[in-house]
């Protein structure tokens, strides 16, 4: 995967995702008529009664680009994403349309997967054009009955570096509370914020870093004290260690992780929604051992790289006195040397992995096993 430190000529990119009806398109109109300094592209992907308003969409002309009052271009895809990014580029370095970032709305019923894997696949793209985020936004209101019935909502979730919840003025706070709360728990290493039909701080969506190595890795500590307190409560002994798991940082010196809904334990379901999607966090203070690692992850993403949606993490490696920072989608992952570890931090290895239905044990025991 192709995720080396990107230089600044490369164009960012913004993914926006979210379910039909959620606010994408409003949130969208206002990127596309705000006058906010800068020039930018949006990609739309979208054929469906929710297209941005015809009057700033010229849906039949041949032109496909239309060029915006404050200088932002908007286009719609008619066929290959990869041909659409290659023409504005080429558009671009002619000198026949400017911008200085690229917003691509996905359809409400779209899997992110492959839109990202785009910008690592194709060479051509990976040299013009960096991955920022993906932005998913959710309907308060409606956010849970779609989670329920919808396994593409929960992907759009998982795959998320910022989650915008619209109308929460609709619903109340306890409501709001539990749906934050799901969020959380399938994806624990995106950020949410509210937005009031699309009065979100622009600045909050774009330059993210999502996937950039560098991005410190948040999980949310919502979810690491859920995770020790079920531990706490339950008492697990997992594969005979008998894990003392008071303190949720695990700080002892065995590899372990911190359970979450993908895990098998029934004890975990009655209290909330048994989503396909979920997420698990491994962590260690003992090294591994880079050769062990790396065959192992190389096996787990043939086996279960389409279920796989995000994972990132920062490794503690036997021999090498820095950290090394990992990050995957799907079936392609990449890893990097990082900033040596400080003095005053013991050197550790987090892991997040969010996937659909992804064996939580198996993944736990191999990477135990991969520890020097």
């Amino acid at each position: 995967m192709n995720t080396a430190p990107s230089a600044d000529s490369l164009i960012p990119v913004t993914v926006l995702t979210g379910f039909l009806g959620a606010g994408k398109t409003t949130l969208l109109r206002r990127i596309l008529t705000e006058f906010h300094g800068q020039r930018i592209a949006v990609i739309e992907n979208e054929f469906g009664e929710e297209n941005i308003d015809n009057d700033l969409l010229v849906q039949d002309s041949d032109e496909q680009v239309v060029e915006l009052s404050n200088g932002c271009v908007c286009c719609t895809v008619r066929g290959d994403l990869i041909r659409t990014l290659g023409d504005l580029a080429a558009r671009r370095a002619a000198g026949d349309v400017r911008f200085d970032r690229v917003v691509i709305e996905t359809t409400g019923m779209a899997n992110p997967g492959p839109v990202c894997q785009t910008f690592f696949m194709d060479d051509d793209i990976a040299a013009t054009y960096r991955l920022d985020a993906v932005v998913t936004v959710v309907d308060a209101k409606h956010g849970m009955a779609t989670l329920d019935r919808q396994e593409e909502a929960q992907r759009q979730v998982g795959f998320a570096d910022r989650i915008l919840i619209s109308k929460k003025d609709l619903v109340n706070e306890a409501d709001y509370q539990a749906l934050r709360a799901r969020l959380v728990r399938i994806n624990p290493r995106a950020s949410i914020l509210p937005a009031h039909f699309g009065e979100t701080d622009l600045k909050a969506l774009l330059d993210v870093s999502g996937f950039d190595l560098d991005a410190i890795l948040d999980i949310d500590p919502e979810f690491l004290a859920e995770e020790a307190a079920a531990h706490d409560h339950h008492g697990h002994d997992h594969h005979g260690h008998g894990h003392d798991h008071h303190d949720h940082e695990h700080d002892d010196e065995d590899g372990h992780h911190a359970c979450g809904p993908a895990c098998g334990h029934p004890d975990h379901h009655h209290a909330h929604h048994d989503d396909e999607i979920g997420a698990f966090v491994f962590r260690s203070n003992r090294a591994f051992d880079p050769e062990r690692l790396e065959d192992f992850l190389s096996g787990i993403v043939q086996v279960y790289g389409p279920d796989l949606l995000r994972y990132k993490g920062i490794l503690y490696i036997k021999g090498i006195n820095r950290r090394m920072l990992f990050q995957g989608v799907h079936m392609m992952f990449g890893a990097e040397p990082g900033k040596p570890w400080p003095a005053s931090e013991k050197p550790n290895t987090r892991m997040v992995f969010i996937g659909r239905k992804l064996p939580q044990d198996i993944f736990t025991q191999g990477l135990e096993q991969c520890l020097a």
